[in-house]
């Protein structure tokens, strides 16, 4: 698949504007997101990506529109899951619910550029060493496994803040309370910086080591950037809805984390298939590619599709049989320490 440049600009520029629209639109009168208001913008999102993978599928093909897809569909539920962190981080600083919606698009905002950042940068290995598809099979495989095993009964703990927040309060000190939506604020000519714009860069950072998962899964399932990039950023664009419309419904996906192992599972070893039917390791058969059976982008989809279709009903009938199944978020702490 050829993506010329004009059509990599174009792209980036239409998401942008659709950005910007969201942010005049939602943050021009800072408010609570409703129900209501987020089901009509997670609608938006997911026919702007479907209208977008039809497109692929019209002046591409099948094969691309297939990859686009699966893709899209993989990043998406791999946020679902990344949803209880974010809600974590909300919980944990207090943020009220008039700025959390401009929190999220913020540190969204900035986990895409950083995302676009290591995606050309695995596209670059990739075209240079094709052996390192064993490496992200072999580490996708082991995410999955500690992905299914990891006990989640601390779900409810305390956001621990990570490195990033920390040099944040180093070079800054951290006004005690919110300032209205501002990030940074001057008080007796000393610029602090307030708990806003600490959960901003959480958020950011955090969704970051997401992608240490993310994108190595989505290479597995299409080598192209262009989709990687693009069923990326659909993904994330669509992520701030889906945090007000879900809400409570987030604890009742007991199951999804071992569905997501599966599917990571399954593309870890699909991506070792791959690198063994197109291997050149010396060591390996001598340099020459072994015949192993591949696994075509249809299976993969219809994998991914049904598996998370199987978690996401076995969730909600255990938790309607044992309510007290369901996850719990942990309490709130000062934001300002």
């Amino acid at each position: 698949m050829s993506v010329p440049v004009w059509l990599w600009l174009a792209t980036i520029a239409g998401l942008l504007v659709l950005l910007a629209i969201d942010l005049f639109i939602v943050d021009r009168k800072p408010h609570e997101v409703t129900i209501g208001e987020a089901g009509r913008w997670v609608s938006f999102y997911i026919g702007v990506a479907v209208l977008f993978g039809l497109g692929v599928w019209y002046f591409a093909g099948g094969t691309p529109a297939g990859e686009y897809f699966a893709g899209y569909i993989t990043e998406y539920s791999l946020s679902v899951d990344n949803l209880f962190i974010f809600l974590i981080i909300m919980s944990t600083f207090k943020v009220p619910a008039i700025h959390q919606h401009k929190v999220l698009l913020i540190g969204i905002l900035m986990a895409l550029v950083m995302r676009g950042i290591f995606i050309a940068v695995g596209a670059a290995v990739i075209a240079q060493f094709s052996w390192v598809f064993y490496l992200f099979g072999a580490f996708l495989i082991y995410t999955g496994y500690k992905l299914a095993f990891t006990n989640h009964d601390d779900d409810g703990e305390e956001y621990k803040e990570n490195i990033a927040t920390r040099v944040v309060r180093k070079i800054y000190p951290v006004t005690d309370g919110y300032q209205g939506g501002k990030s940074f604020i001057k008080i007796d000519g000393k610029r602090f910086v307030t708990p806003m714009f600490i959960v901003i860069v959480a958020i950011g950072t955090t969704d970051l080591l997401f992608a240490l998962d993310s994108i190595p899964a989505i290479f597995g399932l299409t080598k192209e950037p262009f989709l990687v990039f693009t069923a990326n950023a659909f993904a994330l664009m669509g992520l701030r809805q889906l945090y007000f419309l879900l809400g409570g419904l987030l604890n009742k996906l007991i199951y999804l984390s071992i569905g997501l192992s599966v599917i990571l599972g399954f593309i870890g070893v699909k991506l070792i298939l791959e690198a063994l039917h197109t291997n050149s390791l010396p060591f390996l058969n001598n340099g020459e590619p072994l015949h192993v059976p591949t696994v075509g982008i249809e299976v993969s989809l219809s994998v991914i599709i049904g598996v998370l279709l199987i978690t996401t009903v076995a969730s909600l009938v255990k938790v309607k049989r044992h309510p007290e199944a369901a996850k719990h978020v942990g309490a709130s702490s000062d934001p300002g320490k």
